[in-house]
């Protein structure tokens, strides 16, 4: 779905939410009913986070060039624990 903007004389700005293409240069009012034009704005663009980009890029690389390891990697040590009563407890 995609936000698209119009502009009513009398009521002023509204946003529809509507499929891809269906934004057409006109539209009633959803408050008067009175014809409404289309307002271009700037695309809502989108930064993903750090690890989504890290994982797409880590794909796009593995397809034409496999990562090839010699041994599985090394699982980071758990921290020890603050209570040193839980020391002795047994660990997975």
């Amino acid at each position: 779905m995609t936000t698209y903007r119009y502009r009513c004389a009398g009521c002023g700005h509204f946003d529809l939410a509507l499929p891809m293409g269906e934004g057409t240069a006109g539209r009633p009012c959803p408050d008067c009913g009175a014809p409404a034009r289309r307002v271009f704005t700037a695309p809502a663009l989108i930064r993903p986070g750090r690890p989504l980009t890290r994982a797409l890029d880590a794909q796009a690389a593995s397809a034409h060039e496999p990562r090839i390891v010699s041994r599985p990697a090394e699982r980071p040590r758990p921290a020890p624990p603050a209570d040193p009563r839980q020391a002795k407890l047994p660990r997975p």
